[in-house]
């Protein structure tokens, strides 16, 4: 089964099939930019894709925690304050300058739809 991982460093996410040890095929990780914010938490969650109607988030989230109110999930990137760039910024090299997120965890839109079709309900783990 795929699982995800992100680093908090590095603000990536990284597609991870487990090695196949049998038959001789070594762990495979494909890895994408994202954007993230110093109240993305750490840990161990299962995602569930979850609707919302809120604007901006294109109809669903992959949501992985939830405190009270809030909700931490991956979704498309956001992008209803112009001014904060954040198209540019997931392109953007840097890891530093992909720090802008409230705790969610924005990736390209293609990048999303990729994790719906193969790990809607898969691990996720934040380092």
């Amino acid at each position: 089964m795929l699982s995800l991982v992100v680093d908090i460093a590095l603000a990536t996410l990284c597609i991870v099939a487990p090695p196949n040890e049998d038959a001789g095929i070594p762990e495979a990780k494909t890895c994408y930019p994202v954007l993230i914010g110093k109240d993305t938490p750490r840990g161990k969650y299962q995602l569930q894709q979850w609707m919302t109607e809120s604007k901006g988030y294109g109809g669903d989230v992959l949501e992985f925690k939830q405190e009270g109110e809030e909700v931490f999930a991956i979704h498309r990137v956001w992008t209803l304050r112009p001014w904060e760039k954040r198209k540019e910024r997931l392109k953007n090299p840097n890891p530093q300058v992909r720090r802008i997120t409230h705790g969610c965890i924005n990736v390209d839109p293609k990048v999303y739809d990729k994790l719906v079709d193969c790990c809607s309900t898969s691990t996720l783990t934040i380092k």
